[in-house]
């Protein structure tokens, strides 16, 4: 997938993460030392540690993406690694597209959440460096959007409407490719 198939008003569909992955580990020690946090302290409401939150294993996600492929016709796949959101999504993205991410359908997860307030990191920041809870990005025909976010559910991924893309067919460049509003 190169692409190419990407049009103005696809929708961007955001399989969650199950936390950090393998990415900001560097800023993610710089927080804790800086903020002299516990990591074997209780976090959150699932009854494990920082240490836990920070160091929940990857998610994979091949089997619900081959289920996708045999159904839907996926246009473009970013996977959210080092570089976050603002650098991996434009890798999958036209010259000319925009991708529009309604920061409003969605939340931080709450290690994200303790990163960003106990480290005092700007979104920008944030958004550069980890997946922010989103581990993966599809570009995909609206009309499907629904189904598809319906079967990554069935096999078990936590799948919602990040955003759109727009194309700007005036030819000018596209300063920023990921905004959002």
């Amino acid at each position: 997938m190169d692409g190419s198939k990407v049009k103005s008003g696809d929708t961007m569909i955001a399989i969650g993460s199950s936390g950090p992955h393998s990415n900001g580990y560097s800023l993610v020690r710089k927080i804790i030392e800086v903020s002299g946090a516990d990591i074997n302290a209780p976090f959150g409401t699932e009854k494990q540690s920082l240490a836990d939150a920070l160091l929940a294993p990857t998610r994979i996600y091949v089997k619900a993406i081959h289920a996708l492929l045999a159904a839907f016709d996926i246009h473009a796949m970013a996977h959210i690694t080092g570089g976050g959101l603002l650098e991996n999504i434009p890798r999958v993205l036209p010259e000319n597209a925009l991708a529009v991410i309604n920061k409003h359908d969605w939340q931080l997860p709450a290690i994200f959440q303790w990163l960003q307030q106990n480290g005092n990191v700007e979104s920008s920041e944030m958004y550069r460096t980890f997946n922010c809870g989103v581990g993966m990005v599809l570009m995909v025909d609206t009309d499907d959007a629904d189904n598809i976010i319906s079967t990554l559910t069935q096999n078990g991924e936590n799948a919602w409407c990040l955003g759109h893309v727009e194309i700007d067919v005036t030819g000018s460049a596209v300063k920023e490719q990921v905004i959002f509003r």
